[in-house]
């Protein structure tokens, strides 16, 4: 088989799921202020900024601008550590809790209703595919950067 030619199909594939608005819906829900505030629902309390940044795998900035937009929008609030007052932590409201289910129920189903279109034997392939796809690309000892772009200086 010649994986690098199958490799190809799917980089074009990707590109143009990627393009397509019904992706474009469920990429956001997987970053940003959308992805943040599920975050902090999801954690039932006070966190830390530095706990989003982690789970999104992003700069400071970019989680500190999403932060800025959802309490500009009333969705979360920031307040001072009273056991480290050098700590902000961050709480979601009770309308920051709304949008956020009202978020999720609207991408799990636009999600359901792609994978319904795919059929229930295609749907479950996807699935189990794109499971052990993570699974592979989480254990990779190799990252994008060293493997794939050269190093300042290299050409």
């Amino acid at each position: 088989m010649d994986y690098e030619k199958l490799a190809l199909e799917l980089f074009n594939k990707m590109h143009s799921l990627r393009k397509a608005k019904p992706q474009k819906n469920i990429d956001g829900a997987l970053q940003g202020e959308a992805f943040a505030l599920h975050f902090i629902a999801l954690q039932g309390g006070a966190v830390l900024p530095g706990a989003i940044k982690r789970e999104m795998n992003v700069s400071s900035a970019r989680v500190a601008q999403a932060l800025n937009n959802l309490e500009e929008k009333g969705w979360i609030t920031r307040k001072i550590d009273k056991s480290d007052r050098r700590k902000i932590l961050i709480e979601i409201t009770e309308e920051g809790r709304s949008a956020a289910e009202k978020n999720d129920k609207a991408i799990i189903g636009l999600t359901a209703k792609m994978l319904c279109m795919l059929g229930e034997r295609d749907a479950k392939e996807y699935v189990r595919i794109t499971g052990r796809l993570a699974d592979i690309i989480s254990n990779c000892n190799e990252s994008y950067e060293t493997d794939i772009l050269p190093s300042k200086g290299q050409s």
